[in-house]
Parts: structure tokens; C-alpha cells; sequence
């Protein structure tokens, strides 16, 4: 006999899963943080980065107590991208030339928002599934966790690290980079181990993109063709 369906889950029920209860808290940290960046530089970054560990704590929740969800998913996905995107915007206007920042954020938005769309075209349960693509190093990135969080961490930190270091609004990113990378201190071990890792999530996202975007050209393609 065929094994009856178990009771569907109320959507209170889906809305209080463990992971997604750890969304809402990093949600409130980021708020909060952001409240206090321009006033306490060490509290902001203790608050965000907190923030930030909480999505690899709602991940392990979720898979753990098997309550992964889409909601949950976007949830952490539109938490990532704001809380990231509020970050650039602030060293946007601390850093000379801010265009570096906005179009770092213009990249990590597209990005992203492609990929998720390109996933619904696809009928694909998770946008990190990405074992169909040719691409070697987009597949390690989504196919390999510590590498994608070795990417990530690093992104964080090392926008954490240029926040702290900003002392006025007008300075000068080169300048600031060059004069603290002459000195033996924590901030700049801390660039200089998170530089490469960056540098891999941008690679990572042009990737991506390029990606995403061909999967929506082909499925108009193959649509019109369907007519």
C-alpha cells in the first residue's frame, strides 16, 4: 500500500521553523548594527559579522531538523544581498572613488537576482544547483562549502576591515590600502588573507551572471520555437 501523506504543515508553522526564527534575529542585528555604524565603528562590525555567521547557523538548523524551505531560502538570500548592499553604499560615500563600491553592489544584485530567476526557468529546487554548468570553477564554488565560505568570509571581512579603517569621509581607498598594508598589524593580515578570497566571489559572480543570463535567452528561444 502506498504510504499516506503526513498532516500538511500549517504556514504559522513554516513561518517559526528553527532557521527561519535565526533569519528574523539576523535581520534585527543587521538593523541594529547599521544604527550604530557611524557612532560605535566596533560595535557595527561585532553585530554585522555576527549577523553574518547566523546564515551559516541557519543553514546547518535547516538541514539538521529538515526543515529547509523556499521561503527560508529567500529569506537568507534577501538578508545577504541588503545587509551587503547597505555596506558598500556606506564605504560608497567614505571612499574616493565610490564607484568601486556601487558597482560591486550593481554586480552582487544582478548577480544574484538572475541566478534565483534563471533556477524558477529551470524548474531547479535550489539556485545553487549548478552541476549542469561547464564551468569548473563556478561548480567548486557552489559544489565545495568551506570554498564558498572561504569566499564569502572574505568578502565580509574585508569590507569590515576598509569600514574600520576609514577615519574620514573623503579618503582615498589606494591610499588607504597602501598605508595600511606597510604596517604589521591585524587589519592587514586580515586584508591581505581575505584579498583573494574577494577577488574569487567577483570572478564568481561575472560567472554567474553570464550564466544566469543564458539560461533566460535560451528559454525564449526555446519558447518561440514551441509557437
Amino acid at each position: 500500500m502506498a504510504k499516506k501523506p503526513g498532516p500538511r504543515p500549517s504556514k504559522l508553522s513554516v513561518y517559526l521553523y528553527i532557521p527561519n526564527i535565526i533569519g528574523y534575529i539576523r535581520v534585527l542585528l543587521n538593523c541594529l548594527a547599521f544604527s550604530q555604524c557611524l557612532t560605535n565603528k566596533i560595535l557595527f562590525s561585532i553585530l554585522y559579522f555576527f549577523s553574518f555567521v547566523c546564515d551559516a547557523v541557519d543553514g546547518w538548523c535547516a538541514r539538521k531538523f529538515n526543515q529547509v524551505s523556499t521561503f527560508g531560502a529567500v529569506l537568507d538570500m534577501v538578508t545577504d544581498r541588503i545587509s551587503t548592499a547597505c555596506l558598500l553604499v556606506i564605504l560608497s560615500q567614505v571612499y574616493k572613488p565610490g564607484l568601486i563600491f556601487l558597482s560591486l553592489l550593481a554586480l552582487d544584485i544582478a548577480s544574484h537576482w538572475l541566478q534565483m530567476y534563471s533556477t524558477f526557468l529551470s524548474g531547479k529546487a535550489s539556485h545553487k544547483d549548478v552541476k549542469d554548468s561547464s564551468n569548473w570553477l563556478f561548480k567548486a564554488y557552489y559544489g565545495n562549502r568551506m570554498f564558498m565560505a572561504y569566499c564569502c568570509v572574505s568578502c565580509e571581512v574585508l569590507y569590515l576591515m576598509l569600514f574600520y579603517l576609514a577615519e574620514n569621509e573623503t579618503e582615498k581607498l589606494v591610499d588607504v590600502l597602501s598605508n595600511d598594508l606597510q604596517k604589521i598589524s591585524l587589519t592587514s593580515f586580515l586584508i591581505v588573507t581575505s584579498l583573494f578570497g574577494w577577488a574569487i566571489k567577483q570572478v564568481i559572480n561575472i560567472i554567474q551572471m553570464k550564466t544566469a543570463a543564458d539560461v533566460c535567452v535560451l528559454y525564449d528561444i526555446d519558447k518561440k520555437q514551441k509557437q
